[in-house]
């Protein structure tokens, strides 16, 4: 390697040719970039006591040790973004200048002839900088002056238009930029094939252009060292129409939350977004495609449509696209690698439409749920993760609900009674999903759906109450106020809003439009009400909790296959609620299910056999000596009244209670 500091004009003219290699990313400068390196130039131009400025490095490769040494193309690694910009921006001067030349060297035909053109040659030999396919044709067009492409690239001719601009609003006064254009300094940095690490240089060049992402570098990772031929089959077969399914999509970070969840499919683990490159460096050169970058490619290439059905709406059938927009109001970032695979399974024929649909649901039952019972939803990506794990494919729908039941705090799946009691309390008018939980209320069962959007969101009891309000909820109309106002069974949808306002319940009831009129499921009941206080709101809340336990239901478990899936005691322990310490062998405490007190153990251990035991007792003797042994009975009896659990299972030898 060697590096040397150039005026970038004279290092252009010079070269014979700079060629963007296929594997490089496309050209991204916004206006944001252009603008700036523009207002260097003209400073640069317009102080005298400013000699020079630097606008960066110039990486290439070449096959000689010493720069601009043959005739052949220049590689570009680094640069191309400052190269295709000042390539923008002298040709606009040079139409700018017409037949002028305010500064020696700066005519139109010099212009083009020493940093756009090699005129003496013919074909793509002619052009100085010759980009990425996707590029190429547009900056050809721009640079010979003809109409703009049918479909071209957007960000060079709106730049380029952008420099036009500029220059006409310079007027006659084009001097400071042609003295700018020539203080323009780089680090010429020639690298030899064979003898420097290109992708390693790569990485630690610090540009001050527009960062590279995750995917950009990957891709250099993957296409840098082939040979050219390599590189354009694979570019064009595989990672052309991976980026190509991205393009489409405004947030240019897709691509590399895709290769994200893609390493967490392979890997069980899920990177944090700035070290997804190392990672995927890592899995490459430690996996089953260590000697075949072709394969890796190949198995990438089969997951981009998996990423985007589930994130941007691209599913066609109609059940599982409801299914995918409706998990879509909620965190579906956490759970996209778990759901990844398994469209990747529905794809390959591992699992039906039906089976794909129940797992999209249970996933969006585990992250509602977790959301109305107020836990903490940072846990939820390395539960998804790590689902792959746990996965029987043999037996998907047994396994996909195990997993979710064994969980444990802080990743646990509420059960009803939780979930029950805290959607009925929770304020739910303030709450991140206020208008997905409305709308999933109103649409369960329903062919023709309701679009909730049209409507707004009522206080059946007003935000403010007036003083008929007051009477009709009585003396403790403050404290029913608080502890209902926003919660589920006082929220409803409407289109009069407006028109309720602060009225009496008999008036919202009884108006054109009111409560009995109004074809919305969610208000079913309300209108044949006399009054609305607090034992309506809290048998409409009761009602409404039933519902959402079927609409977000808690999974089955597979009880005839229970010991695939865990230990026995696990499972009692979690339906217990009991807490796991860890020891020389699995432990839990916590409260015991016949007493109430916080003194409850449970363990395993092996008998003289070898066979599993799971004892159980109550240690606090003085305060309740009747449960120093906890019977067998009394304990199924408890365990039972949980539900989802069958009396077979626990009316076995190995349930033995053990007295402290």
């Amino acid at each position: 390697m060697k590096a040397t500091a150039a005026k970038l004009l004279n290092f252009i003219k010079r070269s014979p040719q700079f060629e963007i290699p296929i594997y490089q990313r496309t050209y991204s400068w916004t206006k944001i970039e252009c603008l700036q390196i523009w207002n260097d130039i003209l400073r640069a131009g317009r102080y005298d006591s400013i000699l020079a400025h630097f606008v960066g490095s110039i990486v290439y490769i070449e096959s000689g040790l010493y720069q601009v040494s043959s005739q052949s193309p220049l590689l570009v690694i680094d640069g191309q973004q400052r190269l295709t910009t000042v390539s923008l921006i002298i040709e606009a001067l040079a139409r700018g200048l017409k037949s002028e030349e305010p500064v020696q060297g700066f005519s139109p035909r010099k212009l083009r002839n020493y940093y756009l053109l090699n005129p003496e040659e013919e074909g793509d030999l002619r052009y100085k900088l010759l980009l990425s396919q996707t590029d190429r044709d547009t900056l050809l067009a721009i640079v010979n002056q003809k109409p703009p492409l049918a479909d071209p690239s957007l960000r060079l001719k709106e730049n380029f238009e952008f420099f036009e601009k500029q220059i006409k609003m310079l007027g006659n006064n084009l001097e400071p930029l042609c003295k700018g254009l020539a203080k323009l300094m780089v680090v010429d940095i020639a690298l030899s094939r064979g003898q420097d690490d290109p992708q390693l240089i790569f990485e630690s060049m610090n540009s001050t252009g527009r960062e590279l992402s995750q995917a950009d570098l990957i891709r250099n990772f993957v296409l840098m060292d082939l040979e050219p031929n390599h590189q354009t089959r694979l570019y064009n077969d595989y990672w052309r129409p991976m980026e190509a399914t991205f393009e489409q999509y405004p947030d240019n970070d897709h691509f590399d939350a895709f290769i994200r969840y893609y390493l967490a499919i392979k890997t069980n683990e899920i990177p944090k977004i700035r070290e997804v490159y190392a990672a995927f460096k890592a899995y490459a050169r430690g996996s089953q495609f260590h000697d075949s970058i072709d394969s890796l490619v190949t198995d990438l290439r089969a997951f981009p449509n998996h990423y985007c059905v589930i994130v941007t709406g691209k599913e066609t059938h109609p059940v599982l696209a409801d299914a995918f927009a409706d998990l879509r109001e909620l965190d579906v970032d956490a759970a996209c690698p778990f759901l990844m695979e398994l469209y990747h399974d529905y794809t390959q024929g591992l699992l039906s439409m039906q089976e794909l649909e129940q797992a999209i649901r249970l996933v969006e039952s585990y992250i509602f749920r977790r959301a109305v019972c107020a836990l903490p939803p940072n846990s939820m990506i390395n539960t998804f993760s790590t689902f792959g794990r746990a996965l029987k494919k043999d037996r998907y729908l047994e396994s996909i609900p195990a997993y979710f039941l064994i969980l444990s705090n802080p990743c646990r799946f509420p059960y009803n009674s939780e979930f029950f009691r805290e959607i009925k309390v929770r304020d739910l008018y303030n709450f991140r999903y206020r208008s997905y939980w409305l709308r999933r209320l109103e649409n369960h069962g329903r062919k023709e759906r309701v679009s909730v959007n049209e409507y707004t969101i009522e206080h059946i009891m007003p935000q403010h109450l007036t003083t008929e309000w007051q009477e009709a909820l009585g003396e403790d109309c403050k404290r029913i106020h608080e502890a209902y106002l926003h919660t589920l069974g006082n929220l409803t949808l409407t289109g009069y809003n407006a028109e309720y306002s602060d009225r009496s319940f008999a008036e919202k009831r009884d108006m054109e439009g009111g409560f009995k009129e109004s074809p919305l499921r969610v208000n079913e009941g309300i209108g044949i009400l006399k009054k609305w206080n607090e034992k309506a709101i809290r048998s409409r809340a009761n009602r409404l909790a039933k519902k959402a336990g079927v609409i977000w239901s808690t999974p089955s478990w597979p009880r005839d296959a229970i010991d695939i899936y865990l230990p026995k005691a696990f499972y009692i322990a979690a339906k217990l609620n009991l807490q796991l310490q860890w020891g020389r062998r699995p432990k839990w405490a916590g409260t015991c299910p016949l007493c109430g007190r916080p003194s409850f153990s449970l363990s395993v251990d092996r008998n003289s056999k070898g066979r599993r035991r799971i004892k159980w007792w109550c240690s606090d003797d003085q305060q309740h000596k009747s449960c120093a042994r906890v019977d067998r009975e009394g304990l199924m009896q408890a365990i039972l009244r949980t539900g989802d659990f069958s009396e077979k299972f626990l009316n076995e030898d190995e349930m033995d209670p053990m007295q402290k």
